[in-house]
């Protein structure tokens, strides 16, 4: 697991977003088992038209698209997040998230 995804997790992600196993809904949709799950999908969260209509499964090559700039890859989509403009940021937490 990759101790600086975490950090990376903690620092960026957790104020709207869990990762557990029995997490719950934040400001965002827990994330955990994200993988190949459908953009939108996660029970008993109010996404955005756009994100439940954008029919993205997430894996690394779409997480790495979205999480460098989630606005312009889902227009419409009501997540305020910037970004993580890093490359090896986005690797990291990409690897972190794989292996929750």
């Amino acid at each position: 697991m990759s101790k600086n995804g975490a950090k990376i997790f903690k620092t960026k992600c957790s104020q709207c977003h869990s990762i557990d196993t029995d997490g719950k809904h934040g400001q965002g949709p827990n994330l955990h088992n994200i993988w190949g799950r459908l953009s939108g999908s996660a029970n008993n969260y109010s996404y955005s038209t756009s994100m439940k209509n954008s029919n993205i499964s997430w894996d690394e090559n779409s997480l790495m698209d979205f999480l460098l700039a989630p606005k312009k890859y889902i227009k419409g989509t009501k997540m305020v997040f910037a970004g993580i403009k890093k490359e090896k940021e986005r690797r990291s937490l990409i690897e972190y998230m794989k292996n929750i």
